[in-house]
C-alpha cells in the first residue's frame, strides 16, 4: 500500500486491513477535499478501480445514517454513491468514486448553467418524490420549529456575538425571538418532504454529464422549498436573479411538485424567500462557528454573499421589518 504524505500514510495504515479485504494489497491512497465536519476523504486506487475511503472517527461522527440513507436513496433512483463496504466501529466506509468535479468547479470551468441546474432540479424532485414510508432514518427526523429555531440561534450567538463581537441587549434578544417566531410560523405552513439540508454546488458532482449527490447523511423531513433555497441561494457561488427565477419555475411547474404543493406563484415565491432567509442566517452562524471553534477561517469569506441574499430579500417581507432593523444594527455592512 503506497501513501503520502504522513497524514495519508497514517490513515492508510489504520485502514490497511479494511482496504486490503475489499481491494487487495496493491493500492495507492491520496487525500481529497474534505468538508466542514470531522470526516476525511481519501481516493484509493487499485486494480479493481478507484474508490473513496471515508474516515469518520466514530467518537465524533455516526456513519450509520449515511449508510442507511444512501441505500434508501439509491433504491429509489437518486444518484448517491454506492456503499461498497463498511466498518462502522472504526468509522470507515468505502464508497463509489464520483470524481472531483463539483458543480462549483463545473461552473467555473464554463459548463452550461442551464444544463447543470436542469439536472439538479430533476434530481431534487426525484429525491423529494421518494416515499416517506419510514424505511430510512431521515423519516424519523422532523425539521420542526425547535430545530429550525436552534439553527437561527447560530446567527445571533456565533456570528453577531462571536464574529462581530457585539453583545445583543436583552431587549433585542426578545426582538430576535419575536421576529424569528414570525418567520418560522410562515415557513412551517409549507408541506413537508425529504430534505437533504445541504443541496448546493459543493455537494453536487458533475460526473460525465450526470449528477452525483453527496453529504446527505443529515437528511430530515421538512419544508418543501428548503433544498431549492439551498441550491439557488448558494453560499459559495452567486447566480443572478433572472436565472434563479427561471430555475424556480422549472421546479414549480413539475407535475410531481404541483400534486403536493398547490399554491400560486406569489405564495411559492414568498415561501421560497422566507425559507432562504432561515437557511442563510443558519449558514452564516455555522461559518462563524467553524472559524471560532474549529479554526476553519476560510468560510468567513462566504459570509458577505450569504448575508447579501438576506438583505436582498427582507424588504419584500414587511412582516420581517424588525429582522431587517436588527441586522442593520448588529451586522452592518
Amino acid at each position: 500500500m503506497d501513501s503520502s504524505p504522513n497524514g495519508v500514510r497514517d490513515v492508510a495504515e489504520r485502514a490497511r486491513d479494511f482496504i486490503a479485504t475489499h481491494l487487495g494489497e496493491e493500492t495507492t491512497v491520496h487525500k481529497v477535499a474534505g468538508d466542514a465536519s470531522f470526516r476525511s476523504y481519501y481516493r484509493v486506487a487499485s486494480a479493481r478501480g478507484r474508490y473513496i475511503l471515508m474516515d469518520a472517527p466514530p467518537d465524533k461522527e455516526d456513519s450509520a445514517p449515511f449508510v442507511d440513507i444512501a441505500r434508501f436513496l439509491r433504491g429509489h433512483g437518486v444518484p448517491v454513491p454506492e456503499v461498497v463496504a463498511e466498518r462502522l466501529d472504526r468509522g470507515y466506509l468505502l464508497l463509489e468514486d464520483f470524481g472531483d468535479q463539483t458543480y462549483l468547479k463545473a461552473l467555473e470551468a464554463g459548463e452550461s448553467p442551464e444544463r447543470l441546474y436542469r439536472a439538479a432540479v430533476e434530481t431534487l424532485i426525484g429525491m423529494q418524490d421518494t416515499p416517506a414510508d419510514g424505511r430510512c432514518v431521515a423519516h424519523d427526523r422532523p425539521y420542526d420549529r425547535a430545530m429550525l429555531r436552534r439553527e437561527l440561534a447560530l446567527f445571533t450567538d456565533w456570528y453577531i456575538e462571536g464574529i462581530v463581537k457585539t453583545p445583543i441587549t436583552s431587549e433585542d434578544r426578545l426582538a430576535f425571538d419575536r421576529v424569528f417566531d414570525v418567520l418560522l410560523d410562515r415557513v412551517l405552513e409549507q408541506p413537508w418532504t425529504l430534505v437533504h439540508r445541504d443541496y448546493h454546488s459543493r455537494n453536487l458532482m458533475w460526473c460525465d454529464g450526470r449528477v452525483g449527490v453527496l453529504d446527505f447523511q443529515d437528511a430530515v423531513m421538512g419544508p418543501i422549498t428548503y433544498d431549492l433555497a439551498s441550491l439557488l441561494r448558494d453560499c459559495y457561488i452567486a447566480l443572478d436573479r433572472p436565472f434563479r427565477e427561471a430555475v424556480m419555475g422549472w421546479w414549480f411547474a413539475d407535475p410531481r411538485i404541483r400534486a403536493r404543493y398547490t399554491v400560486d406563484w406569489p405564495t411559492f415565491q414568498a415561501d421560497f424567500e422566507r425559507m432562504g432567509i432561515q437557511r442563510n442566517l443558519k449558514a452564516i452562524g455555522i461559518f462563524g462557528r467553524l472559524s471560532l471553534r474549529d479554526g476553519k477561517h476560510g468560510y468567513l469569506n462566504d459570509i458577505p454573499r450569504t448575508l447579501g441574499y438576506v438583505r436582498e430579500t427582507l424588504p419584500a417581507h414587511p412582516e420581517l421589518a424588525e429582522l431587517e432593523r436588527l441586522i442593520d444594527r448588529y451586522a452592518p455592512g
